[in-house]
Order: structure tokens, then sequence, then C-alpha cells
């Protein structure tokens, strides 16, 4: 937990810079994303895959924008992050 909280503490300290940076770097991150999924066709499964990460990448801005809890922007942001890159990788080299 050290590496999460070391880094929570960063994004705490400087909440503004880290908010921006935050918006535009998730938001690249998430059409990255939604490319890389639509790449592969327009079935069911892929638009499941791309609601799934415009949901994630709408909820960080929101929170961001609703200027909710330091904590809860930050694990967003994770969750978003996580879930862009895993999509990435699973249609790039699986599907």
């Amino acid at each position: 937990m050290t590496l999460y909280q070391t880094t929570f503490e960063n994004f705490n300290k400087n909440y503004i810079g880290s908010a921006t940076m935050a918006v535009i770097g998730q938001s690249c991150l998430g059409a990255a994303a939604a490319m890389y999924i639509l790449s592969h066709g327009t079935s069911i499964g892929q638009m499941i895959q791309l609601a799934i990460i415009v949901l994630a990448c709408i909820f960080v801005n929101t929170s961001i924008l609703a200027q909710m809890k330091h904590r809860i922007v930050f694990n967003l942001l994770i969750l978003s992050t996580f879930l862009s890159v895993l999509f990435i990788l699973l249609n790039t080299f699986i599907l």
C-alpha cells in the first residue's frame, strides 16, 4: 500500500494540477481504447466494451467537476486507467 499511499499523497498535495492532467490523460487513453475496440467492428461485444470505457471516463470527469473527495477521484482515475489499458491489450493481442 505504500505505492498507492505515496501516489495519492502527491495527487492530493497538487490536486488542481493533477486533476487537470487526469482529465486530459484519461480522456486520451479512453479515446485510444475506444479506437482499438471499434477497430474490430461494431458487434454487441464491442458496444459493451465501448460503453464500459465511455462510462469510466465520464465518471472520472464528473467526479472532478462535482468536486468529490480527492480519494474518490483518485480511485476512479485508477479504475478508468486500468480498464482502458485492459481493453487496449485485449483488443490488440487477444481479439
